[in-house]
């Protein structure tokens, strides 16, 4: 991490007198450092540190304040949500002034004939879905956090969830969002409209990790609760058979509501977890979601059934309830608690491989599991290839932290050896930032740097995330957003 700024320490009473000018609510901003504690990481609770200072906000013109004051003073600032992010991306800076978004908390429209909903970004996932669930709606990307997860989170790291390869990630639900950059102007990118005109800066701003500024208004699109949904449960006698079930599904031009498999370590833990009825006799399960009209539904459930056979499975059990459905996903959704109550510590990993290349990587997680002496256990969207390894590891044992980091990160070498890329949907942050030379060449990272610096030319927004070194605007031969404006004024803006 870039080395804290002494200077920017040595006023940190100004700063303090300056962020209660600006936050003048009790307990807007918070010092005390048995306060700060609960803010130094993030789900990655391998890295730790102290914030300078926390404040928390409560409307869109203090985060413009607070943005403002801080690129006058050249203050580094971290953005945070709910802090369930699993890579790092809100790790605080000894230097920098963490800026928390959870009193952000209230839907503030719903707007059921566009079927968007306006929400500040402290509301959580399944919060939505909450709102506007009593007329038949929800909100599709529900990441196995959602109970927890902020909205404006999901935004920053793109995040997924189980039904995410029929209805898209957090892109393709987001319509619109309200942002203030670093110099505190307020943004509207989007809105209810299903196309906006010029340059799609809301997917630019979707996943960029809280780089490019924060983000303090959002509008999603709301979907129909579909009419029958029903889940299967196929056991296989091997990941291979899992995973050939898996691409002769997708070859046969079915798309699951959602598709997720498991492996044997997995299987037993979250068992052992929630007693959702899965087989521990198997050594791969998917679990297989079926949605829409009943007739459809159900002859989809037949052909599934009928592949899965001729892929060798060993298990069947279909859903004959919503209670049993949901209790198929209650296994799958807790399954990383579950871990959590066989290993001291774990690591949850995310990169995302070409669905044909499923078998090959699960052997070669097996390989590095024995090369580096530590367990594994996989649980993944199998449909669009999103895995998520779970490293075990115990911290207090001298050097399995940084056996569990290596493993990781041979892991996610192999993701990009076969065609697949370093994170689906948890985020570069930390966790990734050194291995991004794996999937980029210094060019590609060039280019990604410019955008950051057009929006951040100071690089005070998150500093230390995602790019292993930051180019200064000089050494890019760049432009700032704000001088392109100034040179060529009849450019129509945005």
């Amino acid at each position: 991490m870039p080395e804290p700024d002494q200077s920017t320490l040595a006023r940190r009473k100004d700063i303090i007198a300056a962020m209660r000018d600006i936050v003048p609510n009790e307990g807007g901003v918070i010092v005390d450092e048995d306060r700060l504690r609960p803010y130094e990481c993030d789900g990655l609770m391998a890295y730790r540190q102290l914030p300078m200072i926390v404040v928390l906000p409560e409307n869109t013109g203090q985060v413009a304040a607070i943005l403002k004051y801080c690129h006058t003073h050249k203050i580094r600032v971290v953005p945070r949500g709910a802090g369930t992010g699993l890579s790092g991306g809100a790790l605080p800076m000894a230097d920098a002034i963490t800026i928390s978004m959870m009193k952000f908390n209230r839907v503030l429209d719903i707007d059921w004939d566009n079927r968007a909903v306006v929400v500040q970004p402290g509301v959580t996932n399944l919060g939505i879905t909450r709102a506007v669930e009593h007329k038949g709606f929800y909100y599709a990307p529900d990441p196995s956090s959602q109970i927890a997860c902020s909205i404006g989170g999901n935004i920053a790291e793109n995040s997924g969830g189980v039904h995410s390869l029929k209805y898209g990630l957090t892109t393709n639900n987001v319509l619109g969002v309200e942002m203030v950059t670093i110099e505190g102007e307020i943004l509207r990118i989007g809105g209810k409209g299903l196309d906006q005109s010029g340059y799609d800066l809301l997917g630019v701003i979707t996943g960029s990790e809280g780089l490019l500024g924060i983000v303090t208004e959002v509008t999603v699109r709301i979907l129909r609760k579909p009419e029958t949904a029903r889940a299967l449960l196929l056991g296989f006698n091997s990941s291979e058979e899992g995973g050939n079930c898996v691409a002769r599904i997708i070859a046969d031009g079915i798309i699951p509501g959602g598709l997720e498999m498991m492996d044997a370590p997995a299987i037993k833990a979250t068992e052992d977890f929630v007693h959702a009825g899965y087989p521990l006799d198997v050594e791969a399960l998917l679990l297989v979601e079926l949605d829409g009209p009943k007739v459809e539904v159900d002859y989809l459930i037949e052909r599934v059934g009928a592949i899965a056979g001729e892929c060798g499975a060993v298990y069947s059990r279909i859903s004959e309830s919503e209670d049993e459905r949901l209790l198929f996903w209650s296994g799958r959704k807790n399954a990383f608690p579950a871990i959590g109550r066989i290993s001291p510590d774990y690591i949850c990993m995310d990169g995302t491989i070409p669905r044909r290349r499923l078998a090959e990587v699960l052997t070669g997680m097996q390989v590095l599991s024995q090369r580096h002496g530590l367990r594994v256990a996989n649980v993944f969207h199998a449909g669009d290839g999103n895995l998520h390894p779970l490293i075990m590891f115990d911290a207090n044992q001298s050097g399995e932290l940084e056996r569990a980091e290596a493993f990781g990160a041979d892991i996610l070498k192999l993701c990009v050896e076969v065609g697949g890329v370093l994170s689906g949907e948890h985020g570069i942050g930390v966790e990734k930032r050194d291995l991004m030379p794996e999937m980029f060449t210094e060019d590609d990272m060039k280019h990604q740097e410019r955008l950051k610096l057009a929006f951040d030319e100071d690089e005070l927004l998150n500093p230390g995330k995602v790019f292993p070194t930051l180019h200064g605007c000089g050494e890019l031969k760049t432009l700032h957003a704000r001088e392109v404006a100034n040179k060529f004024p009849d450019i129509p803006r945005f």
